[in-house]
């Protein structure tokens, strides 16, 4: 058996994932912000939510969840608020400092799918994207049959 990279989807979709969480670190680091932190990010960008609220949508563990929270609150990313209608629970938001630098964000991510799709035409761009989604939803089934 010899396997091919270049015709391994999971292969070449986790290489294209690393070479583009490098790229976003690159960018993301003078801002003093990790590339973990953008799910959590793009979760709070319509309000807060509760922890558990967050890794369910990001589809991560609580663990997982718990230590980048901690990380984004020591760097001043994010804030946790009393919940009213849970004082079991804290509500997650986005800080007055991660407002302030989201426009450095956005033009980090703008900068990273620029080099990573700059050789694709509109067409070809969205087609990709309609692949990729495609491929997701196959595998978020798949995963969910267990």
């Amino acid at each position: 058996m010899a396997l091919q990279r270049q015709s391994s989807a999971g292969y070449m979709t986790n290489m294209a994932a690393r070479l583009m969480v490098r790229a976003l670190g690159k960018r993301l680091t003078p801002l003093g912000m990790s590339p973990a932190y953008m799910p959590v990010l793009l979760a709070l960008e319509h309000g807060p939510l509760t922890q558990k609220e967050i890794a369910d949508g990001v589809g991560v563990e609580q663990p997982t969840m718990t230590a980048t929270l901690n990380r984004m609150a020591r760097d001043g990313w994010i804030e946790r608020l009393p919940n009213p209608d849970d004082g079991r629970s804290a509500l997650v938001s986005l800080s007055e400092k991660a407002r302030e630098h989201l426009p450095g964000v956005d033009a980090a991510v703008d900068a990273v799918n620029e080099a990573a799709l700059g050789g694709l035409s509109a067409t070809e761009r969205a087609h990709y994207f309609e692949l990729l989604a495609r491929v997701i939803a196959r595998l978020e089934e798949d995963v969910r049959r267990g």
